[in-house]
């Protein structure tokens, strides 16, 4: 069985190639990441990927003759889960109600399940990564996880490994809680967006430096955690997980930022909630989507039945 699995982003699109029939033989064995075109919207997108399956196809060492026999999809942005449709990017032209799984199977030739990437990081942390106790090989249940990258989003899971998208699939959209009700205005339309304050993009344009030279910046990393712990209080006071994780390029700063941020969120958490703090970086660092991408395709949470019967 070879799974294509997608991570498509505001600044990059990274695919990879597994192999394997189950969860625990699941291998990686191709992976590739190019930068988006922003101008290219999903045309250059599929042509893209299009170009990357065909390679891949071909190539030797993948574990059937017939190529690639499910694909999973995260989107850096919201999706409507149900119909399998791209709602819309906040960070690239051209998506709008975009039919990318219709449009990835014409070009493909196999089934295509997607979902938001921050669904998708979930799954591929609670299934593979941190969500996992590497004592007894059991998973924390509930987990939220976080993408904190060139936008903000969440992921929600259950302790039944589903995941919680809610009723028209936006649950977990914790970019667009407001932090600063007088602070600045986001692209969604409000102000003060956790996304408006914490996100990579943001960050570059209101500082003029990119988010990893700030977070070098002990100074800076102290008001900006600030932001953060408000954002992930209401997570944490709202859902009550038994963890939290980070993913995404800003979570690579590791201890600069985890250390202050779990030292805030103290200060912001009463204690009599009890809640637990536990907020640690994403096990699979830059691949959780992809994983969770997998996940998807084969067991977690597809739309009508799952795609691995329907290869089979």
């Amino acid at each position: 069985m070879n799974t294509l699995a997608i991570d498509i982003g505001g600044t990059k699109l990274a695919l990879a190639l597994f192999t394997g029939a189950d969860t625990l033989s699941h291998k990686m064995i191709r992976r590739e990441v190019r930068p988006t075109d922003r101008t290219g919207g999903p045309h250059w997108m599929l042509d893209q990927i299009a170009d990357v399956a065909r390679e891949w196809s071909a190539s030797d060492g993948i574990s059937d003759s017939d190529g690639i026999n499910v694909c999973g999809v995260g989107f850096g942005g919201p999706v409507d889960f149900a119909q399998q449709r791209v709602a819309l990017s906040t960070h690239v032209e051209g998506w709008r109600n975009f039919p990318l799984v219709k449009r990835l199977r014409e070009i493909l030739g196999t089934p295509v399940v997607m979902d938001n990437d921050a669904n998708a990081g979930a799954l591929g942390e609670g299934v593979y990564g941190a969500g996992r106790d590497q004592d007894t090989k059991n998973q924390f249940r509930p987990l939220f996880y976080m993408t904190l990258s060139t936008g903000i989003g969440g992921g929600i899971v259950l302790e039944d490994g589903n995941l919680l998208r809610g009723a028209d699939s936006y649950a977990g959209e914790i970019g667009h809680l407001t932090v600063r009700p007088d602070g600045p205005a986001c692209l969604c339309g409000a102000r003060g967006c956790l996304e408006r304050m914490c996100c990579g993009l943001w960050l570059e344009r209101d500082h003029g430096k990119p988010p990893g030279e700030l977070l070098a910046d002990p100074v800076f990393v102290e008001r900006y955690v600030e932001d953060l712990a408000l954002g992930l209080k209401a997570a944490i006071m709202l859902l009550n997980p038994a963890r939290i994780v980070i993913g995404g390029g800003i979570a690579k700063a590791g201890d600069r930022l985890f250390i202050p941020l779990r030292a805030a969120l103290k200060r912001h958490i009463t204690d009599w909630s009890r809640a637990r703090i536990d907020v640690v970086p994403a096990a699979l660092g830059e691949d959780s989507v992809l994983w969770g991408a997998l996940a998807l395709a084969h067991y977690r949470n597809t739309p009508e039945t799952r795609l691995r019967s329907k290869a089979s």
